[in-house]
């Protein structure tokens, strides 16, 4: 089945190619020289042909697929999406054609038209339209070059307010800042990546909290990164969790231990870090007399995803009165354990999904391609009294830029008592 959705997909795009190429012929139609037109032609079916080799050799080749992939994804974001749009202008177009073929062929039949007549205006307007499609095409294109450019640093504060009735007194008021999905191997920006940090320190929360996926895979692309995000401070502490890439689990370790070894080396780095590393631990915060038991559990993600997160050794010995919040990276967990759980844990925090770094977010409207493997994908998710947030991730993997999806800093305040009543 998987391989007939393919057909069906490289399909559609090869008719998106051949509808566009219609467009692209109206546009040089007029140009005096042949070997003009010629090369621009061929240079549109050759490009195609790229990205059709590109797919044979990901889905044939054995070994290094996914480098190869991204630069794979990469083109088709390039080169698909304009077309797409430009496809939509010459799609209305032809519509206004038919229609109008049809007005043409009645006023014929009514008015003794020649059979050859037709309005001026409609031999113009395929060329102006296809004008139009070609602008219309540079926005994604122009949206892409700003996202793998400069959108990948284009770093976000979003502020949410939750209120819970059994929230403690002396909590009321309480910040956390909230960073995850770092993946620290794809930068490629120092002075970029620096004032991603200071919005972090800037907030000045009363907790940090780190959702997991520091690296890519390997404990060493911290190397020459501690001093910066070693100096992130919090009042009560800062505290994080293994995200799916912390684990080392995709990379095809040569040697015995290698794997092992890496894990550890990169534990020890989030201790030199000053997080408190939580491995289906929970730790307390206190403040007054009120408790605040923070939930840290191992990854857990549906599969093909491992789970080493454990629930219940993550609450156990926590205390029963505290208000709980627990960190989960992949937000699959929340419905696959923690809303049914035999404790209520009033507020989860993950990551894991990158919002796909692709997607369109305007008030009161959210959509990427990611939500339909995960439908709590990104922001606020409140189910009875239990609230969900997925941070959209500080960092980038695989394609090197983010459209649509900023990275982004979680600031959460805690208040207690009920959320006030909107007036109308």
């Amino acid at each position: 089945m998987g391989w007939l959705w393919l057909v069906i997909f490289l399909s559609l795009l090869v008719l998106l190619d051949w509808y566009v190429f219609q467009g692209v012929k109206t546009l040089t139609a007029r140009l005096s020289r042949a070997l003009t037109k010629r090369i621009i032609h061929s240079g549109y079916w050759g490009l195609t042909f790229i990205f059709f080799a590109g797919i044979a050799s990901v889905l044939f080749r054995s070994g290094g697929r996914f480098r190869l992939m991204v630069l794979v994804f990469i083109f088709f974001l390039f080169s698909y999406l304009p077309k797409l749009a430009f496809a939509l202008f010459l799609a209305a177009e032809d519509l206004y054609r038919i229609a109008k073929s049809a007005v043409v062929f009645l006023s014929r039949r009514l008015k003794n038209l020649e059979p050859g007549a037709r309005p001026e205006l409609f031999e113009t307007r395929r060329k102006f339209i296809s004008q139009m499609g070609l602008l219309a095409a540079s926005l994604p294109f122009a949206s892409v070059l700003y996202g793998v450019t400069a959108g990948k640093y284009d770093f976000r504060v979003r502020k949410e307010t939750l209120y819970f009735e059994d929230l403690p007194e002396g909590f009321d008021g309480f910040t956390i800042t909230q960073v995850s999905d770092v993946h620290i191997g794809s930068f490629d920006d120092e002075v970029a990546v620096q004032k991603g940090v200071d919005l972090i320190r800037a907030q000045e929360s009363d907790l940090l909290v780190f959702t997991g996926d520091l690296i890519n895979n390997r404990a060493s692309e911290m190397d020459g990164w501690m001093k910066m995000f070693g100096g992130l401070e919090a009042p009560f502490g800062k505290f994080s969790i293994m995200g799916n890439h912390d684990y080392g689990d995709y990379v095809d370790w040569r040697g015995p231990g290698e794997k092992e070894k890496n894990l550890a080396d990169l534990k020890a780095v989030q201790k030199e870090l000053g997080f408190g590393l939580l491995l289906n631990e929970n730790a307390e915060i206190a403040k007054g007399e009120g408790r605040i038991a923070l939930l840290g559990s191992e990854n857990w993600g549906r599969p093909p995803f491992r789970q080493y997160g454990d629930l219940k050794k993550t609450i156990e010995g926590a205390d029963p009165a505290a208000f709980k919040i627990l960190l989960s990276h992949d937000p699959s967990h929340w419905d696959g354990e923690v809303l049914d759980f035999s404790e209520r844990i009033p507020l989860t925090l993950s990551g894991h999904t990158h919002g796909m770094q692709f997607g369109i977010e305007i008030p009161g409207w959210k959509w990427s391609p990611v939500k339909y493997r995960y439908p709590r994908w990104a922001g606020l998710y409140q189910e009875g009294n239990q609230y969900l947030y997925v941070n959209r991730g500080f960092g980038f993997l695989g394609f090197p830029g983010r459209v649509g999806i900023w990275p982004e800093v979680t600031v959460i305040s805690l208040r207690k008592g009920r959320p006030p009543v909107a007036v109308a």
